[in-house]
Parts: structure tokens; sequence; C-alpha cells
């Protein structure tokens, strides 16, 4: 049974992904591994992925998606391969490695000291002594979707949408990725909804338990990300769907 594995999504990323970051973070990282999920890229990523393989196939694999299906899809479909292995700890974790690999630790260290939590959220949260860089506009942006979405989803959570999250594998974890999501631009919001939508009020743990956002000591706004603002008024219209499907 593997330790953790880490998802971590790919679509065009051969100007963005450092293997040498990956290659280096694996070989010291004793109980997890890397399941790289190509989503149909056209540039050199497939050629990339597959060197890392040969380099390490212990701590690397790849799984090869058909066609390009969106990044919360591929996330998907990288969860329920994982899960196959029977892991301690899934997650997901952004390519362009936003969050530095070494915060990992941290996320799983989380689940150590609190036995009743089944997913740790990293928060981009720019506190003293830690390095959080995001474009202004962004950062506002975020801001105004992030209250939008602790209104719509009744709870009060910092940040939906950081690309570094890490999961308990169990049943309930399990069925939040059973089937497809409703949206292709927040499915990290839906991921929540689902799960809350999962809690009993009769069953431990609570959403305060279960649910632990985590402020991640760096993160850096990396170029050539693929989200838009007008990415920002298609979220809008997914989270009012989203609502709809917690009723």
């Amino acid at each position: 049974m593997a330790g953790t594995i880490i998802v971590v999504p790919c679509f065009n990323e051969a100007q963005r992904l450092s293997a040498e970051e990956f290659w280096q973070f694996a070989h010291q990282w004793r109980d997890g591994t890397f399941l790289f999920i190509d989503d149909g890229s056209t540039d050199d990523t497939p050629r990339i992925l597959s060197a890392l393989v040969e380099s390490a196939p212990g701590k690397f694999e790849v799984l090869r998606l058909p066609r390009n299906s969106g990044k919360g899809e591929a996330i998907r479909q990288g969860m329920l391969r994982a899960f196959q292995s029977n892991p301690e700890y899934v997650g997901y974790w952004d390519a362009d490695l936003a969050t530095p690999l070494d915060a990992i630790p941290m996320f799983a260290q989380v689940f150590r000291d609190r036995p009743v939590t089944e997913i740790v959220l990293g928060a981009r949260v720019k506190l003293l002594g830690r390095d959080i860089q995001r474009r202004p506009l962004r950062h506002y942006l975020g801001r105004v979707f992030a209250t939008a979405v602790a209104v719509n989803l009744g709870m009060k959570i910092y940040d939906s949408q950081c690309g570094a999250k890490l999961f308990r594998v169990t049943e309930r974890v399990r069925a939040v990725f059973e089937t497809p999501f409703l949206s292709r631009w927040i499915f990290d919001v839906e991921i929540l909804a689902r799960f809350m939508k999962l809690e009993k009020p009769d069953l431990p743990p609570s959403l305060e338990t279960s649910l632990y956002e985590l402020p991640v000591p760096v993160w850096h706004d990396v170029a050539g990300s693929k989200l838009r603002v007008k990415d920002f008024v298609r979220a809008a219209y997914d989270l009012v769907r989203i609502h709809r499907s917690m009723q």
C-alpha cells in the first residue's frame, strides 16, 4: 500500500514543469509517489513525463487521457486511479509548483496531528514570514470569489482555489470523486460542496474538524497560467449551479 500519492494534472506544461524539482524531491521523499495526468497535451509534455518515469519508475507514473478534458476531470481521473492503490493519503498539486513540493510533508502532518481530519486545503494567506506572491488583480478577484463561495457553501473558507490539497482516503472522500464534476472551472468548490452534502449531523466528524485550511509558507504566481479574467464570470455561473446541486 502506498503512503501518499500526489496527482499532478498536466496540459501543455512543457515550459512550466520542472522535471528536476520533481526528481530531486521524489528521491528524498520516502513514503510517496507522483501520478502525472497528461490531459491530451500537444506540446513536449508527454516526452518530459516519459523521461521522468524512466528515471524512477517506482516514484513516477503517467496516466494519459486521449483528449483534453479539463483540469477538474484530469484530477478526478487521477484520484480514481490513485484510489486503486489503496494509499493512506491522496492529493493534487499544480504542475507549475506555485506551492513548492516541500510543503507536502506539512499537509500530511496535519492528518497525524488531527486524526478526524479528512481534507487539508492549502491557503494563500499573506502573513509576516510567508512568501506569497500574487498579481494584484487576481488577488482581489480571488477575494471577491472566496467571499461568494463562503456565502454559497455556508462555511467560513478563506481559499478554495489553491492548487495544493491532500485527502485522507475515506469512503466519503472516495464518494466525492465518483461522478464527473458539473463545473470545468471551479471543481475545487464542487469537491467541498459534495463533501458537505455527504456529511450527516448524527455522524462524526463535523465540518469544523474534518476540513482544515493550512496557510502555505510559499506561493508564487507562475507566468503562463491558463486562467483569465473572463473565467471568473464562468466561475460565478458555475457557483450558482453548484449551490443548486446542494439542495
